[in-house]
């Protein structure tokens, strides 16, 4: 017997849209060289190892942010809480929508999501780096 779902997950994403900002990947290519502004990526490692990502951008696995971000955690990363614009990224948008309302929800309010994502990046943007 299949379990019915209480919110899919396109629903999940839909009502993410709604309480978070996000930023058109075109603004985005032009902001990037401000220091102020951190490109996380929120993809799999193995994603990245295969696609690459933006130029500077900082990995920051989806499933660890929490822990990342709390100053009591012993696995906390202190650019997590430094003054940075931080934009969420992965390959289309969908997984950084949801991990950019997680993020909102647990204090880092300084944040948006890249609409289009890491696809729409490199449609538009040759400023990476490389697969390894």
């Amino acid at each position: 017997k299949v379990i019915k779902l209480k919110n899919s997950v396109f629903k999940l994403v839909k009502n993410s849209k709604i309480n978070i900002n996000y930023v058109k990947t075109e603004y985005a290519i032009k902001i990037h060289s401000n220091k102020m502004n951190m490109f996380a990526d929120i993809s799999d490692i193995i994603e990245i190892k295969k696609s690459g990502r933006i130029l500077g951008a900082k990995h920051v696995p989806r499933v660890i942010l929490e822990f990342w971000k709390d100053t009591k955690s012993q696995h906390q990363r202190k650019f997590l809480n430094e003054c940075f614009i931080f934009i969420f990224y992965c390959a289309s948008d969908w997984r950084s929508f949801l991990t950019t309302l997680i993020a909102n929800n647990i204090g880092l309010l300084n944040t948006s999501n890249l609409i289009g994502g890491y696809n729409k990046w490199l449609e538009l943007s040759d400023t990476i780096e490389e697969a390894r």
